[in-house]
């Protein structure tokens, strides 16, 4: 929805549910989306972005009145559906002496998905990124044998509220390092379809992960699991097929 104070700036939309019975807009950093009732059975679907790119659809509708979600998506479909692994870089190494842990919390990109409410489940009907820009890939490991991954340089966030709105949500990050010596960790690669993200307001948050720093035989690794979140803010809906994956690792440099 837009509102206007007396400067004439743009409060954006905030995430959530939303009833469609007449026309409704939502006002995103360099997106306009505009619903507009074609007739008593037909909704029209109108988006444009900051580089003049217009999608339109027409949405059916069996009931007089249609249910949207606004919601903070994986950063996965932009500028295409690729991989479902992150590629993190730290702004600033993180450094644990041996035997130690610490806990923090980075700014993870995300993407803003707009679903159709059905009684139990929700259909994508279109997706969006607010940082096209930033938004690109990465490759861990060799040319010829590495894994390509959605990637993003983060910095290091204060808590769950810090996030940036509609860019970053905020995941906790716990390392341990087991190793006999100290160890510096500069990135983290993982499986995104495993995080769940929530959001309130306009914040997200998203399910968290724990690295483990090891010795495996005569090569040192980080063991790196998703760690679930416990809060009352409202999960997003996801269409991603999810891989079950309990952990992966990577190795240290």
């Amino acid at each position: 929805m837009k509102i206007m104070s007396d400067n004439s700036e743009i409060t954006f939309s905030n995430y959530g549910v939303y009833d469609l019975e007449s026309d409704l807009e939502f006002f995103l950093p360099n997106t306009t989306i505009k619903f507009h009732r074609i007739s008593d059975n037909a909704f029209s679907y109108f988006r444009k972005n900051y580089e003049g790119m217009i999608v339109e659809k027409i949405i059916p509708i069996k009931s007089n009145n249609l249910k949207i979600e606004l919601a903070p998506i994986r950063p996965l479909n932009h500028p295409a559906r690729r991989t479902s692994h992150m590629f993190l870089q730290f702004d600033k190494d993180i450094y644990l002496s041996e035997n130690s842990a610490a806990s923090i919390f980075v700014h993870c990109p995300i993407e803003i998905g707009i679903f159709l409410v059905h009684e139990s489940t929700r259909d994508s009907l279109d997706w969006i990124t607010c940082n096209s820009l930033n938004s690109r890939f990465g490759l861990y490991g060799s040319p010829d044998t590495g894994k390509l991954c959605k990637y993003a340089k983060v910095s290091l966030a204060t808590d769950y509220t810090d996030s940036n709105s509609y860019l970053e949500g905020v995941m906790q990050i716990v390392v341990e390092n087991t190793l006999s010596f100290g160890q510096s960790i500069s990135k983290i690669v993982f499986q995104i379809t495993d995080n769940a993200l929530y959001y309130q307001d306009s914040k997200t948050i998203i399910d968290g992960i724990k690295i483990t720093m090891k010795k495996r035989a005569a090569v040192n690794i980080a063991d790196v699991k998703t760690t679930s979140l416990q809060t009352d803010w409202s999960m997003s809906p996801t269409w991603e097929d999810k891989i079950v994956s309990t952990h992966m690792e990577m190795g240290l440099e």
